[in-house]
């Protein structure tokens, strides 16, 4: 019998070797453009907010799924034993020192008028202690026990009226450090407008005299030292989001 390897001899020969390498070198050659069309648009795309786009493709993905799977979910709580006091990290558009009794912040609402509010303006307000883990995107975290008013109280007597705000902006008195929330992250019940750690006055360091905790975000969320509230129904600025970071930044 023939050898099957050797049935095409001659012309015949290189007349299929001229068609499969030609054939190699298009689909070669299509699959090379392709490639390099995709990786310049990855390097030389635009950026959006400063962030390159298919990045920003990326954490607008992580947002939409925090956002499906959010639901009210409740932070773990821990027994007070465990409660310890964080590290000091993240001083932007921090004071070295404040003083509770002179301390405003300037409210601003879609529906009424702008408003100054002094720390006393919140001592009316139910009272509310957590005991939950405070988390670095840096990889560490730590129990900390918090004392407060729920921001959703503070919301439904000085904030616009119910379905007047989408979101919360959040800010620094010089405004060098500054976050945003959606309303539901906002509104959830163990976020806090928080004054005492640990059963003590909050310390300036650690954000006195009133900053956020909200158990269920990350740390860089959770905002030191405020002294601006705005209730807005655009989407508001966020520091490290700015910088990089995923806006929503949910745990």
């Amino acid at each position: 019998m023939p050898d099957p390897r050797t049935h095409l001899v001659g012309p015949a020969a290189e007349a299929e070797i001229r068609r499969l390498t030609r054939r190699s070198l298009l689909v070669g050659g299509v699959a090379t453009a392709v490639g390099a069309g995709a990786l310049a648009a990855l390097r030389y795309g635009p950026d959006e907010a400063g962030i390159p786009w298919f990045l920003r493709r990326v954490l607008e993905g992580n947002e939409r799924l925090a956002r499906a799977t959010f639901s009210n979910r409740l932070a773990p709580e821990f027994p007070r034993a465990r409660a310890a006091i964080p590290r000091v990290n993240g001083r932007y558009g921090m004071a070295e020192t404040t003083d509770s009794a002179s301390w405003t912040i300037t409210l601003v609402r879609p529906d009424r008028h702008d408003a100054v509010l002094t720390l006393p303006a919140l001592y009316g307000l139910p009272r509310s202690e957590m005991i939950t883990e405070l988390k670095c995107v840096e990889g560490w975290s730590e129990v900390v026990a918090w004392g407060g008013v729920r921001f959703s109280d503070f919301a439904a007597k000085f904030g616009p009226a119910p379905g007047q705000f989408d979101y919360v902006a959040l800010a620094t008195p010089d405004g060098g450090y500054y976050v945003g929330l959606d309303a539901a992250s906002a509104l959830h019940p163990q976020t806090l407008l928080c004054d005492t750690l640990n059963g003590e006055p909050l310390p300036a360091e650690h954000g006195g005299p009133l900053r956020l905790v909200i158990p269920v975000k990350y740390g860089v969320k959770n905002i030191k030292q405020i002294g601006r509230i705005e209730f807005t129904r655009k989407r508001p600025a966020d520091y490290w989001a700015e910088r990089g970071y995923d806006w929503y930044l949910g745990l």
